[in-house]
């Protein structure tokens, strides 16, 4: 008999595998780190080599270290980091050139061509109408017509079918069933700037606007939906994927954001804040993203999100780069001897501001060093800047008229105390932490729970959500408002000399 889930994680900095029970705890797991290319400044790169291969690698340790023979696996559970753009050989399942991270900026002169475009042609808003996102090299649409230019001999062999397109979860799920499965789920195909979320199909008309051939393009299934089987080589049984969400939105899915007003906000390598609207699109006008919750039975739930670049890759910078730490998880401790008072401002733009500024030329800055400055005040100052960023789409999504009902927290940076401590204080709200704080991994096994039969409905999985500390606010507005203005003008110091805010941005101070 059946008794576990395995759900594949796919992230920017690494790849895991996680076995559950059905209750929702974990069994076992295994993860490895993989390579990052910079071929360029702004560039970010994978080898979908490195990532198959710590995927297989992970998924046979947590087999291996639960005693879990694949025969008891019910279902496969796929999360992946979204965007990340692959495009492969459908004979020889070789990818032709390294995936295109989500973070890479190659693309942002290419976007803003088409910004341009869709200006003087009367149709700017066309982009965020069909897809619900702003027209940023962030998105795959862009990153697959790069590949096509500049790869020499592509876009020939696209145009004659020889090609497949995919997100990670497409890579994934080809390689796992050799070849015989090309599909993607709502959620992923929401992120590629080609899909359009009120008719949930590929839309023609963006299509020809980036140059990309329809016959690059996986199918898109619900999220919970029947993806194929993995083929028996791999793990010596032929177990069925039957789950597949983007990494946001299964941590949603994870921690049963299944109602209007609830909101979750991840914190892995960037920060992601996602709260779900129900069968409601709504359009920001603070630069937040209108995406795909889930769609289960045809029925599609939407969600509107913020999404910052850089989060835990700020502490994995000040940990590699600069060698201020050897483990992220002294950082903690390491606030306890930072001044009192502390001044320092630290803007993470490495790869540019995300939500709500989309500034793509804006780079790192830290302001206010004194001599007195030490290490622990640059990594305090560098935690503080993940709670900031999380005010900004706080203040964002209210603007727009928008109040999160429940706020929970998970992924990496969420276990530690003084980072949660400090949002709950700038949020002005009550910060939720559950027992399992890598949701994003449990998301994806509900979905795959969802389709082999675990579950019932989203109230089998609401049941299973356990709290486990809640924080709230320790200190009163005066507080929030005196530290949130001098981040606002360290931001406006940072950003770029052409990203002048708009009237919508202003109304955040």
């Amino acid at each position: 008999m059946s008794h576990y889930l395995l759900a594949i994680d796919q992230g920017t900095t690494s790849s895991r595998a996680i076995i559950f029970s059905r209750d929702g705890k974990a069994v076992s797991s295994a993860q490895y780190d993989y390579e990052q290319h910079y071929p360029h400044d702004g560039w970010v790169e994978h080898d979908p080599e490195d990532i198959w291969r710590t995927c297989l690698q992970s998924c046979r340790d947590a087999l291996a270290s639960g005693q879990i023979d694949a025969a008891s696996v019910a279902s496969i559970g796929i999360t992946n980091q979204r965007e990340t753009t692959v495009i492969w050989n459908r004979k020889t399942g070789k990818a032709i050139h390294r995936a295109i991270v989500w973070q890479d900026r190659r693309t942002a002169g290419y976007c803003q061509d088409i910004k341009n475009r869709l200006v003087r042609e009367g149709r700017s808003q066309l982009i965020q109408q069909r897809t619900g996102l702003l027209p940023d090299a962030y998105f795959s649409a862009s990153k697959i017509n790069w590949l096509l230019t500049h790869v020499e001999g592509a876009r020939a062999a696209a145009e004659a079918g020889e090609l497949a397109f995919g997100t990670i979860d497409s890579f994934l799920l080809w390689r796992l069933s050799k070849g015989k499965r090309h599909y993607t789920d709502a959620t992923n195909a929401s992120r590629t700037m080609l899909f359009n979320i009120h008719t949930q199909q590929w839309d023609p008309e963006l299509l020809a606007l980036f140059d990309i051939p329809a016959s690059l393009l996986p199918d898109v299934l619900d999220s919970a939906a029947d993806f194929g089987y993995c083929d028996d080589e791999w793990f010596g049984h032929a177990i069925p994927v039957g789950g597949i969400a983007g990494d946001q939105q299964a941590a949603a899915f994870g921690q049963a954001c299944f109602s209007a007003g609830m909101t979750k906000s991840t914190y892995g390598t960037g920060c992601f804040l996602l709260m779900n609207t129900g069968n409601k699109i709504l359009q920001s006008g603070h630069n937040l993203l209108s995406t795909v919750a889930y769609r289960l039975n045809g029925e599609t739930s939407y969600a509107m999100e913020g999404s910052i670049f850089m989060a835990g890759a700020t502490m994995q910078w000040l940990r590699d780069k600069m060698h201020f730490f050897a483990d992220t998880a002294d950082s903690e401790a390491m606030a306890a001897q930072a001044q009192e008072g502390l001044s320092l401002m630290f803007v993470p733009a490495f790869t540019g501001l995300g939500a709500p500024w989309w500034d793509p030329d804006a780079r790192g800055a830290i302001y206010g060093l004194t001599r007195d400055t030490g290490i622990a005040d640059i990594v305090t100052a560098a935690m503080m800047s993940v709670c900031y960023q999380t005010k900004d789409l706080q203040k964002a999504m209210e603007s727009d008229g928008l109040r999160p009902t429940t706020f929970r927290v998970d992924g990496g940076m969420a276990a530690n105390n003084f980072v949660v401590q400090k949002l709950a204080d700038l949020l002005g709200c009550q910060v939720d932490r559950p027992q399992i704080t890598e949701t994003t991994a449990l998301g994806a096994a509900y979905l795959a729970g969802l389709q082999c039969g675990f579950y019932s409905t989203l109230d089998d999985i609401s049941r299973l959500w356990q709290l486990e500390r809640s924080f709230e606010p320790s200190q009163d507005k005066a507080w929030r408002d005196k530290h949130y203005a001098r981040w606002l003008e360290a931001v406006q110091r940072t950003r770029s000399a052409g990203g002048k805010p708009s009237a919508s941005q202003e109304t955040l101070s």
